[in-house]
């Protein structure tokens, strides 16, 4: 079902995903049924197949079609609204230190662009709640405050944050919440109607499998007229009334594949049947192998889980017990170790908060018990040395 090499333990489903092999073959023959036509396909069938894709990826989701506009991956998404909002000297841009690191620099990125500054709620790690995140948050905002940028689940350190609380309340504050739900389509189950954030974006080739290049934003009604994507095309000025003007311009940006957006509903399918309880069942068996690997990794170190189990979805993070060994400025040499005498990829991670580096492992359901034990034996030959 998958083309991964069965010769390496690939422990690194958070970084781009893998995709099974009937899901690419759906994209392939897509391809080449572009490639005999092509102004068929994409100037006259498109839209349609988007529209249909858009409305399996919606129910999955729990939203409204023509509230999501599919994107190349969660970071584009992230860079459309910082880059559609205006914001003024001043003003503050809310996030945490566990923010992945392209979208801070995008949102350094608006800040300095406006004269405003970006504002840094540090979150401990390790922490013994999530409460510590609500408090670090909340804490941090002040009545500058315009925008709050989170993560649904961390990349880093694989922290599922209290994302329902946190929007609320910020809401309730007057500050919208602009999520990079990169992790969390096909992790965690997902309701953004009831969520209610002015804007998701998320990724479907990672936990959902899609191809890559297949991303969503999700830009609640009341805010769509202030969102443009970042390449403006035709429909920026089509007289056309029958769909919305979100709609006309993120549908067409210009010459692209579109295959990797039309083969999310096979993905969402294929995923769906491998397990008896369909999707709710493939994200608790992920989680429950998550929670098994994280508890054997930090036996295995000698090391305290960094947070409580509630706050893990397939993604965790351990702390390697080498301390005061520096971060590398390219990969970490325990990585290349890992992977060039073990034939197993796992990323180590810089966490500056701390002197500490991480190991950060997933769990897809091609995973297995005995692939976190091998890592684990790897791990004490390497660290005694």
């Amino acid at each position: 079902m998958w083309a991964l090499d069965p010769a390496i333990a690939f422990l690194n489903h958070g970084s781009f995903g893998a995709c099974p092999a009937p899901v690419l073959e759906v994209q392939q023959r897509l391809r080449q049924e572009m490639e005999r036509e092509p102004v068929r396909f994409l100037g006259r069938e498109l839209e349609g197949r988007l529209d249909a894709a858009r409305a399996a990826l919606a129910a999955f989701l729990g939203a409204e079609a023509d509230d999501l506009a599919f994107v190349p991956n969660a970071t584009t998404g992230v860079n459309t609204v910082l880059k559609s909002l205006a914001f003024g000297p001043g003003d503050e841009l809310l996030t945490t230190d566990h923010l992945y690191n392209a979208c801070r620099n995008a949102l350094e990125f608006a800040a300095r662009r406006a004269g405003a500054r970006v504002v840094v709620a540090p979150v401990p790690f390790p922490l013994d709640r999530d409460q510590r995140v609500v408090d670090a948050v909340l804490g941090a905002v002040t009545p500058r405050t315009r925008l709050a940028l989170l993560d649904h689940v961390t990349s880093p350190t694989g922290l599922v944050l209290p994302l329902g609380y946190l929007v609320a309340e910020l809401a309730r504050r007057g500050i919208d919440t602009l999520v990079d739900g990169a992790h969390a389509p096909g992790m965690l189950p997902l309701d953004l109607r009831a969520l209610g954030a002015a804007y998701y974006a998320g990724n479907c080739h990672k936990w959902l499998c899609a191809p890559k290049g297949a991303a969503f934003l999700h830009v609640r009604r009341d805010r769509q007229t202030g969102i443009r994507p970042l390449v403006l095309s035709h429909g920026a000025n089509s007289p056309r009334a029958d769909r919305s003007r979100f709609r006309l311009e993120f549908d067409w940006t210009g010459t692209h594949d579109p295959t990797a957006y039309l083969a999310v509903p096979e993905a969402i399918r294929v995923l769906g049947v491998v397990l008896p309880g369909g999707w709710p069942a493939l994200m608790a068996r992920n989680r429950a192998l998550a929670l098994t690997a994280r508890h054997q990794l930090a036996e295995a170190l000698g090391v305290v889980p960094p947070c409580p189990d509630d706050m893990i979805g397939a993604l965790a993070a351990v702390p390697l017990p080498d301390a005061d060994r520096p971060m590398p400025p390219r990969r970490d040499p325990l990585q290349v170790a890992l992977f060039e005498r073990f034939q197993i990829e796992v990323p180590v991670i810089a966490w500056p908060a701390s002197p500490r580096r991480l190991l950060r492992v997933s769990a897809q359901f091609y995973n297995t018990p005995e692939q976190y034990a091998r890592l684990a034996e790897a791990l004490g030959a390497l660290l005694a040395v």
